[in-house]
């Protein structure tokens, strides 16, 4: 398996939706975690640059991701919508969320 350099991770309430990619933009992981599998998937991921769209609960996570040492970036939801390909769904979130990450500069990270 290619190694995985950015993660798009969209939030939901009980299933979340990863979305993985090599250096050169292909996709290498599709994965669908339940909340309490979130941490546990991120411990295993070499640290790399994991995107996600900003909402309510995404500073949460963003911190707690953060301190598995990976780079978070979160992304307002407005600059991610004109990148989902195909109908709404939680999966075309998460790889939207990666095609934001490698065209533009997002809105928050932690050092």
């Amino acid at each position: 398996m290619a190694e995985i350099t950015t993660v798009g991770l969209d939030l939901a309430k009980n299933v979340f939706q990863a979305h993985g990619a090599d250096a050169l933009g292909r996709a290498v992981l599709r994965k669908k975690l339940r909340r309490d599998q979130v941490l546990a998937f991120f411990s295993q991921l070499p640290a790399c640059v994991v995107a996600m769209e900003a909402c309510g609960g995404a500073h949460f996570w963003g911190r707690e991701i953060g301190r598995l040492g990976h780079e978070v970036r979160l992304i307002p939801p407005a600059y991610v919508k004109p990148f989902v390909k195909r109908q709404k769904s939680d999966a075309a979130d998460a790889e939207a969320s990666l095609a934001r990450r490698r065209s533009a500069r997002p809105c928050v990270s932690w050092p």
